[in-house]
């Protein structure tokens, strides 16, 4: 019976040379010059953290790192912007969240829309992916299509498809 995987994956690498870039880009940048500007990556916790001196100077970073992320061809649905939080003296915090795996309210989303399309597929979620089989290949592709027209708030990739 065919099937295929629907899961959301940031590959690490790529957006560890995201990071890197808009790194290189922020202390190239004039308005930048003789900041306090730090902005790391976490591999093990897929968090990116920002610390500099102001809202105006959080913003332009965010601004950088989705540009670069867009250049890298990583979709920035997958950033999770939290608060920003107030550091010691006039520094600024912003833990900045990669979403990785689809979550139990999305998953709900996407099999109740599958469902609701009236394609003979059945759709089951599986830990952080969503499997789908059919009978025919066809009917997996217009459910694909018809994923990819809709927005859940996070990519999605399409995997694993076997027939």
């Amino acid at each position: 019976m065919p099937s295929f995987d629907i899961v959301s994956k940031v590959d690490g690498q790529t957006l560890d040379n995201a990071i890197n870039n808009a790194k290189k880009e922020i202390i190239n940048r004039y308005d930048f010059h003789d900041s306090k500007t730090e902005i790391d990556l976490d591999k093990k916790t897929n968090t990116i953290n920002i610390l500099t001196e102001n809202d105006m100077r959080v913003k332009a970073i965010q601004d950088v790192i989705i540009s670069r992320m867009i250049k890298q061809h990583l979709d920035a649905n997958c950033l999770d912007f939290g608060k920003d939080e107030y550091a010691s003296g006039n520094m600024v915090r912003k833990e900045i969240k990669v979403k990785e795996g689809i979550d139990k309210e999305v998953a709900k989303k996407i099999v109740k829309k599958i469902k609701d399309s009236g394609e003979k597929v059945q759709a089951s979620i599986m830990d952080e992916q969503v499997r789908v089989q059919g009978k025919k290949i066809d009917d997996l592709q217009s459910v694909i299509s018809l994923l990819r027209a809709e927005d859940f708030g996070q990519p999605l990739q399409f995997i694993n498809m076997r027939s």
